[in-house]
């Protein structure tokens, strides 16, 4: 069995030739609320990190895999595990689709192909997400994918027009 391949999507490692894929969703201030960037990225900071990038998650607590669709080969997004706790089993995770690609069923495909990796491969017992009240596509997303809200943090996030709250959902590895 493959854990990285979904039914439209493969997850990969990130290679060089994702720069200016990674420059472009690092540097869209629009994306920067859904996760704690307050500044641009460099050119030259993202190919740094792509030349040091191990994907141990073991040594750096997180992972960063590339969406790619499988028919076109087309990069299309990333999904992020971080805050990993090998004692306590868990990580967090964020899922990024470019905008051009959103609701076609990929961000869902991406998401259930790293929850089955996450849990049948990493053997983590939890995976969980922070996302702010407003953003009700990905609440939506990660509801389909049997996360369940376990609480409301106020005033979690900082947006233009002032401070939101997030939630937090968790899934289990029941297995």
């Amino acid at each position: 069995m493959n854990y990285l391949t979904g039914k439209q999507i493969e997850l990969r490692a990130v290679e060089p030739e994702d720069l200016d894929a990674l420059y472009r969703w690092e540097n869209d201030s629009s994306l920067w609320i859904y996760g704690s960037t307050v500044s641009p990225f460099s050119r030259y900071l993202l190919k740094q990190y792509i030349e040091n990038y191990t994907a141990d998650i073991a040594r750096d607590k997180q992972l960063r895999l590339i969406i790619m669709r499988k028919e076109s080969r087309q990069v299309i997004g990333a999904i992020d595990c971080f805050d990993y706790d090998i004692t306590n089993r868990k990580a967090a995770i964020g899922l990024l689709i470019d905008p051009g690609h959103k609701r076609q069923g990929f961000g869902r495909d991406a998401l259930e192909t790293f929850i089955e990796y996450a849990f049948r491969f990493l053997h983590l017992h939890q995976l969980y997400v922070h996302i702010p009240v407003c953003n009700t596509a990905s609440i939506a997303l990660f509801r389909t994918c049997e996360f369940h809200e376990s609480t409301r943090l106020k005033d979690w996030i900082r947006l233009p027009q002032g401070y939101a709250d997030a939630l937090i959902f968790q899934k289990f590895n029941r297995e």
